[in-house]
């Protein structure tokens, strides 16, 4: 299989979302509430379908199931057979998400069948003041939360950053966290819709209605240790994969490129997935090429080793794949 693939994003509006999706990212929707742009899903009922060459109109389930460990990687399908282990996003945060957290793998397989939601945020723009909420700024008891949720004092005990451009964080199951209002990002996850909302600033739909709250379910989900830090560093390099973050779920590269660039992939069994979180580059393989703008997502498939990306300003991407 040698084929750059590029999916139609599937929008999703949502109570807190904005514009800049669309104004910024150049995805095309009449509405004023796109929370999140769903780059690459293999979510039930959100199957990501084909945009471009002699694969188009098919969707991700299919090319899977046709061409198995040629798509992802002999050792990625051995372990996830026809299902795509990632979800690949871009958010826009116009108002503030609820504070939520995401259960382990064991956890959400017993309650909900599902893979558990590790995932990752890289920041592509903040307004002035911007922040995220991840983490408690301390130790806490299981009580302890429970009193500042009853009084609805929890940000008292969470740890909040102001956030800029690059800002990278890295979200394990367990931990409380929430996108702060004026933040658009790039977030990589497993595959996983399971969320559990424990605060949602009693915030009313357009009809009055409270979204649920998942209490209950929460408690036991909840990591209640804290992190000295919570924000990830990494030094770029010029033309050159930096690894920003690494876990059992996923590796993500940034990969900052001002010119043209040969990529070899042949010490990798997994596809590789690029975001574009600034510029514009062209991807080469033969007499094939395909350009990705920010706010554009690429799939290359594993049997795909060796290529050229070329940049004809200042890019960054994301480079992610399974180790």
């Amino acid at each position: 299989m040698k084929q750059f693939l590029k999916f139609n994003p599937i929008l999703k509006e949502k109570i807190w979302g904005g514009e800049k999706l669309i104004t910024l990212l150049d995805k095309k929707s009449q509405r004023k509430d796109v929370g999140e742009s769903w780059e690459l899903s293999d979510v039930e009922g959100d199957i990501s379908i084909v945009a471009n060459g002699d694969l188009k109109g098919k969707d991700l389930k299919q090319l899977i199931q046709e061409y198995k460990d040629d798509l992802v990687g002999e050792k990625v399908y051995n372990q996830f057979r026809d299902k795509f282990p990632l979800l690949i996003k871009f958010i826009d945060a116009k108002e503030a998400l609820s504070i939520q957290l995401h259960p382990h793998d064991d956890l959400a397989m017993k309650r909900h069948n599902s893979f558990g939601k590790t995932e990752m945020w890289y920041v592509m723009q903040a307004d002035n003041q911007a922040n995220l909420i991840v983490g408690f700024q301390k130790d806490v008891t299981k009580q302890e939360y429970l009193e500042h949720l009853e009084s609805k004092s929890l940000t008292k005990i969470l740890n909040i950053d102001e956030v800029q451009k690059g800002d990278v964080y890295f979200i394990p199951t367990g931990r409380v966290h929430a996108i702060g209002a004026g933040v658009m990002l790039a977030e990589i996850q497993q595959t996983s819709d399971i969320t559990y909302r424990v605060y949602d600033w009693d915030r009313q739909d357009s009809e009055g209605n409270y979204r649920e709250l998942h209490t209950e379910e929460a408690i036991d989900a909840i990591d209640y240790t804290s992190k000295q830090t919570y924000k990830t560093s990494y030094q770029k390099t010029a033309n050159k994969p930096v690894e920003i973050v690494s876990c059992p779920y996923f590796t993500t590269n940034i990969l900052s490129i001002s010119n043209k660039l040969s990529v070899n992939h042949l010490n990798k069994d997994s596809f590789v997935i690029y975001m574009c979180v600034e510029g514009n580059v062209t991807f080469r393989f033969e007499d094939q090429q395909e350009e990705l703008k920010m706010g554009e997502t690429l799939l290359v498939p594993a049997s795909m080793k060796e290529f050229e990306i070329d940049a004809t300003l200042a890019s960054e991407l994301l480079e992610v794949y399974i180790k």
